[in-house]
C-alpha cells in the first residue's frame, strides 16, 4: 500500500532524504550484528498490568518469536495490506507484532489499551481491518479488560474482520491464541521455505505504509494518520542528533506504542542505533526511577509535569546515573525554565524541547543549538527557514511557514501570532479514507495546517515560541491570553502539582481565566496563592491573571495523556456560570 505520490518520492529520494531500507531491513542488520545482544526488555511490573513473567530477548530470540507470528498471521489468512489492530499494553509482543508485519507488508493500526467499543467500532469501520492482534487479559488481576472477548462481539458487526489473536492463558473460543515460544519446536525446513516465500511475495518497499496511528481526538473524531518507513526513519535524527545518542543506545520508553512519541523514538530510533528498548506501562513514578537506575539507560522522556515533580523531590533522584543519562526529551506541553534550568545546573542534565504530532510536524529545541536553558524552554530554532543554520539535519529537509490566520498573509516579523504550516519528507501525504478532511489539512501551496500558534522570536528572529492551539487562546476585553504560558509559568507555583488553564465565558469581557488545579500531595491552593505568585513572583501583566480556581483530585486525560481541555471547559463553566 503506497499512498505517497511518485512525483514525492522521486524528489525526495533523489535528495537523498528517503531511501530503500524499509524497518525489517534494519532489524535484519542488527540480527547480523547484535544477536546475542539485548534487544528489548518487559516492564518489571508487567504481572499487575497483562499475563505472564516479565522478558528480556536478544536479536536472536526476538528473530524467532517473530517467525512464529508470521507463520500464525500466513496461517490466518492475513495478507499483505491487510491493516492489523494492535491492542496492546508497552511490552516486548509489541516488537514481534509490528515487525512481523512490516516483514509481510501487512499495516499495523495500534489503538491504547484504554479504547473501548465506542472508538473501536469507528477505527474497525474506517478501516475493515482484517486482524485484531491483543492480550487475553489487559489490567490488574481481578479488574482486567477482557480484549479478546470484546473483539469476538465486534466482529459479528465487522466481516471484514477476519481473525483476533491474542497472547494469554485463557483465550476465549475463536481467538487464535499464540502459542508459548518456550514451548513452541523449533521451525522445520518446510515452514522456512514458506516464511522465505511469502517475504519474497510481499515485496516490502520503504515506500509502502507501515503504520495508521490516531490523532488524539481532544475536540472532533479521530483521524487515521499512515506513515510509510521512510516517513518514520526521516525522523529518526530528530531524536538521535538533539540528543546525543550513539550507537547501541539504551532506551526508556514511558509512554504508549500508539503514537508518534513513543513509535519515533522506541522503533526508529532503536531500529536505526541498534539499540535496546526498556518498556514501561502503565506510568508508575517508582517503577520509572528504579527503571532508570537499574537499567543503564542512555535517554528517555518524561511529561513536563513529571520532570517538574522530580526536581521539587531532589530525593526521587537518588542513585541516577546522569554521567549516562545527559539529556531527557520532554515536550506536549510549555517547558518551566525552573525545570530546564534545574537540571541543567543541579545535575548536568539538559532537557530536549520536542514539538511534534502524529502528522510529521515535528521541531527539536536542544542544547546543542539553544544553550541557554531559558531560551531553550521557551523557543524552538526557527526550522526550514532560509537564512538559519541548525544542527540536526531534519532542520534542512523541512519548510515552515507563519500565517496570520485572518488575512492569509506570511509572517515574518516578531510577537505576531500565526498558525505554524510544514511541508518537507516528514509530513504525511493523507489522512486514511478521508479525502475532504485531507484537502482541507493543506494550504494552497501544499503546506501542512498544524492548527498550533506560534510566534517569531529571538533577537535575530531565529526562534519560533509556542503560544497555542488556535482553539486555545484565551481572549478577555479583546486581548489574546495564551492559556499554554499561564500553565508554564504555574508549573513551578508552590503546591501545585499539575495545571491547566482554560477560558470562562463572561457577558463583559467575552471570556476570564481559569486555573484548574491538582495540588501537591497534603497540599492546598487557592486563586490568592497563584495569583500572588503570578503578580509578584513571574511579574506578568494583570490581565492574564486568572480569575477562578477549580480544585480538581486529577486532569481529565485521553488514553495518550493529553489534557481534555474541552471538559475542564464545560466543567468551569459549570462552576462559574451558574
Amino acid at each position: 500500500m503506497i499512498l505517497v505520490s511518485e512525483e514525492k518520492i522521486a524528489e525526495y529520494t533523489a535528495r537523498g532524504w528517503w531511501g530503500d531500507l524499509t524497518f525489517w531491513d534494519l532489524f535484519l542488520k542488527n540480527l547480523r550484528e547484535r544477536g546475542d545482544a539485548e534487544a528489548v526488555v518487559d516492564a518489571s511490573n508487567r504481572e499487575e498490568f497483562a499475563h505472564g513473567q516479565p522478558r528480556r530477548l536478544s536479536w536472536v530470540q526476538l528473530a524467532a518469536e517473530i517467525d512464529l507470528f508470521c507463520l500464525l498471521l500466513i496461517e490466518s489468512q492475513v495478507r499483505r495490506d491487510d491493516i492489523v489492530v494492535v491492542h496492546l499494553p508497552n511490552c516486548v509482543e509489541q516488537f514481534v507484532v509490528y515487525l512481523a508485519c512490516a516483514r509481510l507488508g501487512m499495516v499495523v493500526t495500534p489503538v491504547p489499551v484504554q479504547y473501548r467499543e465506542h472508538e473501536l467500532d469507528q477505527i474497525l469501520s474506517l478501516t475493515e481491518a482484517a486482524a485484531v492482534v491483543t492480550f487475553a487479559r489487559i489490567g490488574k488481576p481481578g479488574q482486567a479488560h477482557a480484549a479478546a472477548d470484546m473483539y469476538c462481539v465486534l466482529r459479528e458487526h465487522h466481516a471484514a474482520l477476519k481473525t483476533v489473536i491474542a497472547w494469554g492463558e485463557q483465550v476465549p473460543s475463536g481467538v487464535v491464541r499464540v502459542p508459548d515460544p518456550v514451548q513452541a519446536a523449533p521451525l522445520t525446513e518446510p515452514q522456512r521455505q514458506r516464511l522465505v516465500q511469502a517475504e519474497r511475495a510481499a515485496a516490502v518497499t520503504a515506500n509502502d505504509v507501515f503504520s495508521i496511528c490516531w490523532t488524539s481526538g481532544t475536540e472532533a473524531a479521530p483521524k487515521g494518520v499512515p506513515r510509510s518507513h521512510n516517513e518514520w526513519l526521516v525522523i529518526a535524527p530528530s531524536i538521535i542528533e538533539a540528543a546525543g545518542l550513539q550507537g547501541h543506545a539504551r532506551l526508556l520508553n514511558p509512554f504508549p506504542f500508539v503514537n508518534m512519541s513513543a513509535l519515533s523514538s522506541a522503533l526508529g530510533t532503536w531500529l536505526v542505533l541498534g539499540g535496546t528498548v526498556v518498556q514501561h506501562h502503565p506510568f508508575s513514578l517508582p517503577v520509572f526511577l528504579q527503571q532508570l537506575r537499574d537499567e543503564r539507560i542512555d535517554y528517555t522522556v518524561a511529561p513536563p509535569a513529571i520532570l517538574n515533580m522530580l526536581l521539587q523531590n531532589e530525593a526521587l533522584l537518588q542513585g541516577i546515573d546522569f554521567k549516562r543519562l545527559s539529556r531527557i526529551g520532554s515536550g506536549s506541553a510549555p517547558l518551566s525554565e525552573w525545570m530546564v534550568r534545574g537540571f541543567a545546573e543541579k545535575h548536568g542534565v539538559q532537557i530536549v524541547n520536542y514539538f511534534g504530532s502524529n502528522e510529521g510536524a515535528a521541531l527539536s529545541g536542544s542544547d546543542i543549538d539553544i544553550p541557554d536553558p531559558a531560551l531553550r524552554a521557551q523557543f524552538f530554532p526557527r526550522a526550514g527557514v532560509e537564512g538559519f543554520e541548525w544542527s540536526v539535519s531534519t532542520t534542512r529537509k523541512i519548510k515552515t511557514r507563519l500565517v496570520d490566520l485572518d488575512s492569509g498573509a506570511d509572517i515574518t516579523e516578531a510577537g505576531k501570532p500565526g498558525e505554524l504550516r510544514f511541508s518537507g519528507p516528514t509530513v504525511f501525504s493523507c489522512y486514511f479514507r478521508a479525502p475532504e478532511i485531507s484537502r482541507r489539512a493543506y494550504d494552497e501551496q501544499g503546506f501542512y495546517k498544524t492548527g498550533d500558534l506560534f510566534e517569531i522570536a529571538g533577537d535575530r528572529l531565529q526562534y519560533y515560541r509556542y503560544v497555542g492551539r488556535s482553539k486555545d487562546l484565551v481572549i478577555r476585553g479583546g486581548m489574546n491570553i495564551s492559556s499554554e504560558e499561564i500553565e508554564g509559568l504555574l508549573a513551578a507555583c508552590p503546591g501545585v502539582r499539575e495545571v491547566a488553564v482554560v477560558g470562562v465565558p463572561d457577558a463583559i469581557l467575552g471570556e476570564k481565566l481559569c486555573a484548574c488545579v491538582v495540588a501537591a500531595e497534603g497540599r492546598q491552593v487557592a486563586l490568592k496563592d497563584i495569583t500572588d505568585y503570578l503578580r509578584n513572583e513571574r511579574r506578568i501583566a494583570v490581565y492574564k491573571l486568572p480569575e477562578y480556581l477549580l480544585a480538581l483530585a486529577a486532569l481529565p486525560r485521553n488514553p495518550v495523556g493529553k489534557i481534555l481541555k474541552r471538559e475542564l471547559r464545560e466543567q468551569a463553566k459549570a462552576v462559574w456560570t451558574t
